[in-house]
């Protein structure tokens, strides 16, 4: 029983592992900020900003890091440490 609840602890590890979190957030807030900035570019907008979308841009580069989480987590994935003998408990 004991060795069922390790392996279900270490699924929950690499799924919450805080490169797949951040990974998300900046996916998630990247796809508003690039929605934004391609339907809502007005001419007040481009005087504030000196001709940049700047909602595009953050949202591109928002985008962008989120595939560098992404792709850490997928390179370099999160392995769970074997119980140790110490650990592991005994009938």
């Amino acid at each position: 029983m004991s060795a069922q609840r390790g392996r279900a602890d270490g699924k929950a590890d690499v799924l919450f592992d805080i490169r797949t979190v951040i990974g998300g957030l900046f996916a998630v807030y990247g796809v508003v900020c690039l929605v934004w900035g391609l339907v809502s570019f007005t001419a007040a907008d481009e005087a504030k900003t000196g001709g940049i979308n700047l909602n595009l841009w953050a949202g591109i580069g928002m985008i962008a890091l989120a595939a560098v989480f992404i792709g850490w987590t997928l390179a370099r994935p999160l392995h769970p440490a074997e119980p140790t003998a110490d650990e592991v408990e005994q009938p």
